[in-house]
This record gives C-alpha cells, structure tokens and sequence, in this order.
C-alpha cells in the first residue's frame, strides 16, 4: 500500500511460521507505506505455503542472507526461533537493512547486548532498529506508564504481577521440534509467553529490579525440559519489592497487575484499569495521624482508558515503517529488549544456583550454565511433523 507521498518500505520477513506468516499476511494491503516483497525460511514446506498463499511477486528464499543481499527488501523482520534473532538482525545491519525482530531480543544476554552494539553502529547510517512489544500499544498499560510517569502514584513501594492465563496445552509444544527446549528455545514460559509483561513491567513502572530470587519448576505440568511454572521476588534501588508468577498450565488463570505506591495503588485486572487513590499520601497521613487505629482516606478513581487492545501487532509495524520513512518515535526501540530479556535471565540463574542474582548479571556465568543444560540435555521429543498454529488471538 503506497503512502500519498508514494514512499514505500520493501519488507523481507526471515522465518514465516506461526507468527511470521501473520506478520507477512499483515503486511499485504494493511499497512501503510510497507509492502512486502520476500520471504524466506529454512522449511522448504513452509516456502511452500508462501508459494501457494501469498502474491506472485513475492520472492521466496532458504537461505536469509540470499534475501539479505538480494536487493529486493530495505527492512526484514524476523521472526525465526529465539537464538537467531541477535545473529540475523547482525547481518541484516551489515547489508544496510532495518531491523524489526520478533520478542524475545534473544536468549542470553550476551548475544543481545552484541546486537544492541551492532544497532547503535547501524543508527549512524540511519538504520532503524525495533521490537515487537505490540503490548505497549495497549491503552491500559500506556494509561498507567503516563500516570506513573506524572508522579500519580508517588514513589513505587511494591509491584505484584500474577500472569496465569498462558494456557498452553501439551499439542502446542508437541508442534515443533525446536519448542520448550533448552537447545531449540532456550526456555519456556519466560522466554516464549512473558517476554511481553517482564517488558511491561519495568516499561509502565520505569524500574529495573537490582536483585531476584526465582523459583522455577521445569516440566512440571508439561512434558517439556524447560520451566513452565515459576514464582519470582524481586527488590529494587528504592527499597520495594515485587513479585511475578506466571505458569502455563493453570485454568482459569489469572492476569492481575497492582502496583502500590505512597498515594494509593492502581490495579490492572479483568480490562480494567482501577486507581484506589489515598486523599492524603500514606507518609503524610501517618505522620500526623494521631487517633490510633484508622487509615488514610481512599477513593477508587474511575481513570479513562480507550477502548480495545490498542494497535497490536499492526500498530507497531505501521510505526516502524514511519520511524524509516518520517522519523516517527518508535513504540519499542529494539535495544530495550535487553531488559525483560535481563530479568528472565536472572530468573533462571536464581533457580539454577538456587540463591539471589545481582543485577546487571553475570553474563558468562548464565551462558555456561544454559550450555551445560544443551550439553547434558537427555530430554527427546515427541516425534512429529512441525505444525504451523494459527495465532489468531495470542499476544
């Protein structure tokens, strides 16, 4: 779809599975000034379908760096297993390309931060470098990082995420070889559904955790070797706390966000965004409080929200083909994947060493521990074809 300026960015979309194939669908006639040109993926299958269910001029390749040099894209999105993000998104700066990955920045650490120093070199020639968090675009969580944002609040005193609701049955991790492994994925839960909040939680409170202690069970409720349950506590600069749980095997589960702060707490539960508001802040109260037992007045604030889940996946591709063509802010830059990505690593050293993890972590320590897991690794897969799943609803 051609802009009124006529401008167009050429995509290329590197791995066209569950989420690539809807990415390369939404990139035909929806979103302005992109249009797709290429694809390309290792399964031949999967070349295949594009063959038989995409435009006839769109150019297939096996091999990315082919469409890399190809000349017929200016911007690839990738959307291949997690390992390979950091790896692609390398070479495509050195072809001249934009980058736009799938979450999660990666694995490790370490690959990431190499990425995220390939990307700052790539900016000085006005490459543009994005993420896939399309849950930033949603208004409750863009609602509540503005209101945290203007000192509403006040200073965080505790965060509380429960994300129970990843429903995952064992027929989703039996569809492809490479899923819940240490060597295909390099984790589970947190690596594959909660890169969205452990994003969302540092983006929407603007605080990084300085210690985690995490318990993570692996396999618990799936037959998969990586972890599907986990509960974490975290403590930051300013002295509060917090805690994560996330499981995939729970139902009905729960998506429950409060964060508590010396003016009250807000709670993001259910669609809705409640604002339990102090009419005097809790350090106030109590320090002129002299009748004994008694609390702070509160007043449960009806906040205006949009309506909807925001733009989605849609919303961030039409902002980073205007951040090429117009210079458009992007919603994610693709170096603060490095974040979430931070914490989930911490999480797994915690359970690993079965002790507290500093931050910033100790890159080296995590990478030779997740190799010792690929290494020692006995756990095989249920035999089967690779299933391409519809994402139609999932984040």
């Amino acid at each position: 779809m051609q802009t009124s300026s006529g401008k167009q960015v050429r995509f290329g979309v590197i791995g066209i599975g569950n989420m690539g194939s809807a990415h390369a669908k939404s990139l035909i006639d929806h979103i302005p000034g992109a249009t797709l040109t290429a694809v390309s993926d290792v399964a031949e299958e999967r070349l295949g379908w594009a063959t038989e269910q995409l435009p006839t001029p769109i150019k297939t390749y096996l091999d990315p760096k082919e469409l890399m040099r190809s000349g017929e894209v200016d911007a690839v999105l990738i959307a291949t297993p997690h390992y390979d993000h950091p790896t692609l998104a390398m070479e495509a700066f050195q072809y001249g390309l934009h980058v736009l990955i799938e979450k999660p920045a990666g694995v490790y650490t370490k690959a990431v931060r190499q990425m995220n120093e390939a990307a700052s070199k790539a900016k000085q020639s006005g490459l543009v470098f994005g993420i896939m968090y399309n849950q930033r675009t949603h208004p409750l969580y863009r609602k509540l990082r503005e209101l945290i944002q203007a000192g509403e609040l006040g200073q965080i005193r505790r965060t509380n995420w429960i994300i129970t609701n990843w429903y995952r049955s064992q027929s989703y991790y039996d569809s492809g070889g490479w899923r819940a492994t240490w060597q295909g994925e390099g984790g589970g839960v947190l690596l594959n559904q909660d890169p969205h909040q452990l994003d969302l939680w540092q983006w929407t409170t603007g605080m990084m955790p300085t210690r985690v202690r995490a318990f993570c069970s692996f396999g618990k409720n799936r037959n998969i070797e990586v972890e599907d349950d986990v509960t974490a506590y975290v403590e930051y600069e300013n002295g509060a706390t917090g805690v994560f749980v996330t499981s995939v095997g729970e139902a009905p589960g729960t998506n429950r966000f409060e964060i508590s702060g010396d003016n009250g707490k807000i709670v993001i539960e259910d669609d809705q965004l409640t604002f339990w508001r102090l009419r005097v802040s809790e350090p106030e109260f109590n320090a002129t409080y002299k009748g004994g037992f008694g609390q702070p007045e509160c007043w449960k604030c009806e906040i205006p929200v949009e309506s909807g889940s925001g733009s989605q996946h849609k919303g961030v591709l039409s902002n980073f083909t205007n951040a090429i063509l117009y210079g458009e802010e992007l919603i994610a830059p693709g170096e603060e994947g490095i974040y979430g990505l931070t914490i989930s690593n911490a999480m797994h050293l915690s359970s690993w060493t079965d002790g507290w993890v500093e931050l910033p972590i100790d890159e080296e320590e995590y990478l030779k521990r997740l190799n010792e897991r690929i290494e020692q690794s006995t756990f095989v897969k249920k035999s089967g074809a690779q299933t391409t799943l519809d994402v139609s609803g999932t984040h």
